[in-house]
């Protein structure tokens, strides 16, 4: 009777056990698949080397390097190889930012000008003279908010992605932030130095740099060790070289003595694959990683739904190949943009086989992410090859993704 009894207790408890939440999951055989893929891209000289990662909310699936992070010098590329992630910075920023709206520092629609001076009274390019250099303005009709910044809808733009901006860079002698604004706040999406606005924001409310605010506030608290600005003397051999292709070929540039540190909210970070997946591990599950909250639940949703309304991402052309194709994929399927992301508006053909609602962005040198909610994922792969949205670089990281779906289980 006793015997009877113990096992209908130990029957019941495990009735009661909390049940066990699906993990997405690659098998061996689609590890191998990936692997060959990577590799064959190294072989035929596509790419000098890679690193990718695959993981879902709580451990990695996928991580593996390939080719040389230093050609030259014939080093072998590492997991651990720090990368210049450029304008992966933004969405790091933009989580920045969040953080001190999750501390009710601002509404998400209040003027910028509010906290910064030299946003006052912005104007509008109406007219250019492209002999003279000469243009003409006119007051914009609303004030930028801090949405619009959050949005890349403010109006301004980049030399490097909008002919126009380049333009006036070179018949001007101006830099971006002294020119006018390419378009009314609000009206349309332009890619620009929104996010380094918003760098200066987090500064101005917060009292601290924006290095010191990054550290303090994200990377430690994720164990983040190898994302900085300024990069340690004893990583230095860790860090990757940067290639340029030209006319087909690859030609590698060797890192310079001394890193010369670029600190902007736009740009600029270093980091690896396995620090960058901590961050957008902590984005999929909703603001924390284990025990340690980020962001509050409902910023992260704010961040990652649709903010423009009926706008829709542009495809931005710069007028200097060699240093940015056309991009973002997804501008011809007419996608959104969250606060800090680009959001997928359909999944499953054309360029890309993540679930609508993945949110993602890139840097300069073809580093890349995606966060797919849906399937419970995140994905980076890093290269360190120009121009930006290379053919050949595009072609690996859908190549990648595919076969990343192809075995998700």
């Amino acid at each position: 009777m006793r015997r009877l009894w113990i096992s209908t207790f130990i029957l019941m408890v495990g009735c009661f056990q909390p049940q066990q939440v699906a993990r997405p999951g690659i098998p061996e055989q689609g590890i191998t698949e990936i692997d060959q893929f990577l590799q064959d891209a190294v072989d035929r000289k596509d790419i000098p080397g890679v690193v990718a990662l695959v993981a879902n909310r709580d451990r990695i699936l996928y991580h593996q390097s390939f080719g040389k992070m230093d050609v030259l010098n014939d080093v072998e590329m590492q997991k651990d190889t720090i990368f210049g992630i450029a304008s992966m910075t933004k969405a790091i920023t933009s989580v920045a930012v969040m953080t001190l709206y999750d501390e009710g520092r601002f509404d998400l629609d209040d003027p910028i000008s509010q906290y910064i001076d030299w946003l006052s009274h912005p104007e509008v390019i109406t007219s250019f003279d492209e002999e003279d250099g000469t243009y003409s303005t006119k007051p914009a009709e609303r004030e930028i908010t801090i949405r619009h910044l959050l949005t890349f809808t403010a109006g301004f733009g980049y030399s490097f992605s909008n002919s126009l901006m380049a333009r006036l860079v070179e018949k001007t002698g101006k830099t971006e932030r002294e020119l006018p604004l390419l378009h009314e706040p609000g009206e349309r999406w332009t890619y620009g130095m929104e996010v380094r606005v918003l760098g200066e924001l987090v500064e101005e409310l917060s009292g601290r740099t924006l290095p010191q605010f990054l550290k303090e506030r994200i990377f430690d608290p994720l164990g983040m060790s190898d994302t900085f600005y300024v990069l340690p003397a004893e990583k230095y051999p860790r860090w990757v070289t940067r290639h340029q292709r030209e006319n087909g070929v690859l030609r590698e540039r060797p890192n310079p003595e001394k890193q010369r540190p670029f600190i902007v909210g736009d740009a600029g970070l270093l980091s690896t694959a396995k620090d960058y997946a901590r961050f957008l591990q902590m984005l999929l599950s909703g603001g924390s990683l284990g025990p340690t909250r980020i962001l509050g639940e409902d910023s992260v949703k704010l961040m990652t739904q649709n903010q423009i309304g009926e706008l829709v991402v542009e495809t931005q052309r710069g007028p200097n190949p060699l240093l940015s194709r056309a991009f973002p994929m997804g501008a011809r399927r007419g996608d959104k943009f969250g606060l800090g992301f680009q959001i997928a508006v359909a999944g499953g053909k054309e360029d890309h086989l993540r679930s609508p609602g993945s949110y993602s962005w890139s840097g300069l040198s073809n580093t890349h992410f995606w966060v797919d909610p849906e399937k419970g994922i995140v994905a980076v792969i890093l290269m360190q090859v120009l121009p930006f949205y290379d053919e050949t670089c595009i072609a690996v990281y859908q190549g990648f993704e595919e076969l990343v779906y192809e075995h998700l289980n």
